[in-house]
């Protein structure tokens, strides 16, 4: 049994799940958005799930975490949290791309391009392909324009998009010239069900790997961009971007 969460965009999504054989049983899925704050709610959110199941947290096998790309608040809410109650409680961790998990509720076999949003006019997008239970990863996920993703639908006609990001710019992918019908309804946040689905837990886990998971930021953060400032100390902001 192990806890799953995904906190990459506005609305948190939190299951508790088990393993039954290749699949999974969820005992409660909770989903929480705006405007409650993932800052505020989040440890009272898994506490109170845990108790309704009469399970403690060093009972479980691991937790789960969507590493995004998607909030950067939200990106660090989510492994803080899980890396403090990891290591408080000696549990295993993973992680996996919440754009993955978004590729899990698309259709089986066409290129599924899906998007969530960086910025005002900047959309990430995770190039994925679904086969039953898993995903195959067509590309490195990126960050472009609506009118670039625009572009790249049309160079992959039989590409569909899907997430988050369709409740915002569905309109203007419209406008730039994908068809309608290419525009998938739905899911419009990363589901911890699906998360849970492509994570596996190493036999064992040094306890120093739990502070080692990290976001993929995909692209540095607009304060590390900001040439006014001068740079933080540590590694570089593109030393944590991930090229593969």
């Amino acid at each position: 049994m192990f806890l799953s969460l995904d906190t990459s965009t506005l609305t948190l999504s939190l299951a508790l799940v088990e393993r039954v054989g290749e699949d999974l049983r969820v005992l409660e899925h909770v989903v929480a958005g705006p405007p409650q704050k993932q800052s505020e709610i989040l440890p009272g959110v898994i506490g109170e799930l845990l108790a309704r199941h009469g399970v403690k947290l060093a009972d479980l096998e691991g937790l789960a975490v969507g590493l995004g790309p998607g909030s950067f608040t939200g990106l660090r809410i989510g492994l803080a949290s899980v890396k403090a109650l990891a290591y408080a409680s000696r549990l295993k961790v993973a992680g996996a791309s919440s754009l993955a998990a978004v590729a899990l509720e698309g259709p089986e076999g066409s290129p599924l391009f899906c998007l969530a949003v960086a910025r005002k006019d900047d959309l990430y997008l995770g190039a994925y392909r679904r086969t039953g239970r898993s995903v195959e990863s067509l590309e490195p996920e990126t960050a472009m324009s609506p009118e670039e993703v625009a572009a790249k639908m049309a160079a992959e006609p039989h590409a569909l998009a899907l997430g988050p990001a369709l409740g915002d710019y569905r309109a203007a992918l419209e406008k730039a010239g994908v068809a309608p019908e290419r525009l998938l309804t739905g899911p419009v946040f990363p589901s911890a069900v699906e998360l849970a689905r492509l994570v596996r837990f190493p036999e064992t886990q040094p306890q120093e790997a739990v502070f080692s998971l990290e976001p993929h930021y995909v692209r540095a953060s607009e304060p590390e961009r900001n040439p006014k400032f001068p740079p933080l100390p540590g590694p570089a902001p593109t030393a944590r971007l991930k090229e593969d």
